[in-house]
């Protein structure tokens, strides 16, 4: 039977698709692009915040279409709407068949086969254990770099997220079991591995006691063919000194770091439920920036919390034009039913938020457009990531894929996605690079 995927939302979701491509495969599944001739059709949703939650919705009603237009037997939505909404789905959106929630990927086969058989199918488990995950991944992205999903869950209160009634609590995959993916992963042909977790510096410490996050590095390092190990969403308060040595001495860890920080303001920082203060901000950037003097480090901030006075956005501009952040993504408060935040007063107008995030846009295209030229005459190493127009297309260690900018490399030597070349940069245009083989 042909089945049709769709993926939506975060990197961390996306490991969960391949999951369970892993597992329709070997259940002798095939695979289609096209959703008219499909059997099957499975849509992962994502319910962050209201426009993920309204594209998944626009997913899941578009392929609907195909249960009368096409071939379609069996709707499946798994993920975060259909852990968030389960009770809705019989009544709003019958054309669904299976419900299956974040925690129940690896029933995807089972759900199909009871809706072939004419039932309906529902399974959201407790968001306490983890899904099997020593089955197969298989890749969707083509690429020489993958995520890697070290752990599940957030502990965090923050006042404005819906992960932890989604996701559960903060779960680590044992290290074991990390290292059995990554080994895999470059049997796949990958040779840059990106951590994610909702928070990665505290991996560990739910199941060996102490944050392990440098250990894991430690041994990922280890495995033949994995050339560069990247962060992702590493808290400011939990980013400790072991970590930072362990970034600065391993060879296959970028010297890169994201580091969410969402605001600067202390006032909006608590009302936001963030752990760190500005000064502790200020104190790990300092940190990072003296042990490993050439760290990238990307951040994000949210614009238009509720109660977000002008001074306070101002000070959080000021801040920006002072630190220098090497790369940066602003987005608009979203109000979100039952967060402590969506209930708050003092909530901001749709037209405020997008002025103070094109403000702070406006800003940080301007620093990056002089960190690129700064780097114009340098020497860096860059994975190639594909070919365009006749002229590849590669990363820096500074560039994390889909967030941050690329390099564009004109050359006559034949590379493959994955391949490493080294480059010297003779070109810039704002958040990209142009560069020749050294």
């Amino acid at each position: 039977m042909n089945v049709f995927f769709e993926s939506l939302g975060c990197d961390k979701n996306l490991v969960d698709s391949e999951f369970m491509l892993g597992l329709l495969d070997e259940a002798g599944f095939t695979f289609t692009n096209d959703e008219t001739v499909a059997d099957v059709i499975v849509i992962n949703t994502c319910a962050f915040i209201n426009d993920a939650k309204e594209e998944s919705i626009n997913s899941i009603l578009e392929l609907a279409k195909q249960k009368e237009e096409g071939k379609c037997i069996a709707l499946i939505v798994t993920g975060c709407l259909a852990q968030r909404y389960k009770d809705e789905f019989s009544q709003q959106l019958p054309e669904v068949d299976a419900v299956i929630g974040t925690n129940s990927w690896d029933d995807i086969v089972k759900a199909i086969k009871v809706v072939i058989d004419k039932g309906k199918f529902e399974s959201v488990k407790s968001l306490e254990a983890l899904p099997d995950m020593s089955h197969r991944r298989i890749l969707s992205g083509g690429m020489g770099h993958t995520v890697l999903k070290i752990a599940e869950g957030c502990n965090k209160g923050c006042t404005y997220c819906i992960i932890p009634s989604i996701r559960g609590k903060y779960r680590s995959i044992p290290i074991e079991k990390l290292i059995s993916q990554a080994k895999d992963l470059t049997m796949q042909g990958i040779s840059e591995l990106i951590l994610v977790a909702q928070e990665t510096t505290l991996y560990g410490v739910d199941i060996y006691g102490e944050k392990c996050l440098h250990k894991l590095l430690k041994e990922l390092s280890k495995i033949d063919g994995i050339k560069w190990i990247r962060l992702l969403y590493c808290y400011p308060e939990e980013i400790y000194d072991e970590l930072i040595d362990e970034i600065r001495t391993n060879d296959k860890v970028c010297h890169y770091i994201d580091m969410p920080i969402q605001h600067i303001n202390d006032d909006i920082l608590r009302r936001m439920g963030r752990l760190a203060s500005k000064d502790k901000i200020i104190n790990t950037i300092k940190n990072l920036r003296e042990k490993i003097p050439d760290i990238a480090i990307r951040t994000t901030v949210i614009c238009g919390f509720p109660g977000e006075k002008y001074e306070q956005h101002l000070e959080l501009v000021n801040f920006l034009k002072d630190i220098r952040f090497d790369r940066l993504g602003a987005f608009a408060y979203s109000q979100e039913e039952n967060t402590p935040a969506a209930v708050m007063d003092d909530q901001i107008d749709e037209n405020t938020k997008a002025e103070r995030v094109n403000e702070i846009m406006s800003l940080q295209k301007e620093i990056c457009t002089q960190k690129a030229e700064e780097l114009i005459g340098k020497k860096l190493l860059v994975t190639i990531d594909g070919k365009i127009d006749g002229a590849y297309i590669a990363r820096t260690y500074k560039d994390a894929p889909d967030v941050d900018g690329y390099l564009f490399l004109e050359s006559d030597r034949v590379f493959n996605t994955g391949d490493f070349a080294e480059v010297i940069i003779t070109g810039a245009n704002e958040y990209d690079l142009y560069g020749e083989l050294i």
